[in-house]
């Protein structure tokens, strides 16, 4: 997965479609998410599009999360809020402003409100299995 310093570097020298492109893009880059990880316990609320996140542990108790979307621009949402904290140690994860991550690709101008509605929810989901995780460590 990209940085999301890179992918910033990237998206900053486009325009509105090529944006949406990137996006896109970014959510094929995913790793795939078995269907059988797609279960009411890892859907995001308040999406409008179904989209799962579900935590793993990776070796020296990093975090690594596997997601998907049922929606080509709001998987590359969720591959951007992963980009924030993909492979970081839970407990960084759990104290991430993700969201001021995110600030400077200013979603909402560049996103219906229909599609950035459920990033504060993606991004709260994201946090609390990350403190789950840190407080079981």
């Amino acid at each position: 997965m990209r940085s999301l310093e890179d992918i910033l570097e990237e998206y900053e020298f486009l325009d509105g479609d090529e944006r949406y492109r990137l996006l896109i893009e970014l959510g094929r880059e995913l790793e795939d998410m078995p269907d059988a990880l797609k279960t009411d316990a890892t859907l995001v609320r308040g999406c409008s599009a179904s989209v799962w996140v579900y935590p793993t542990q990776a070796e020296g108790g990093k975090l690594h999360f596997l997601a998907d979307s049922n929606a080509a621009i709001t998987k590359g949402i969720v591959a951007l809020v992963l980009a924030a904290v993909q492979d970081r140690p839970a407990a960084e994860v759990a104290e991430t402003d993700i969201a001021e991550e995110l600030a400077p690709f200013d979603l909402k101008k560049q996103l219906s409100s229909n599609r950035t509605q459920g990033v504060p929810n993606m991004i709260a989901l994201v946090r609390e299995h990350a403190a789950r995780i840190a407080a079981t460590a």
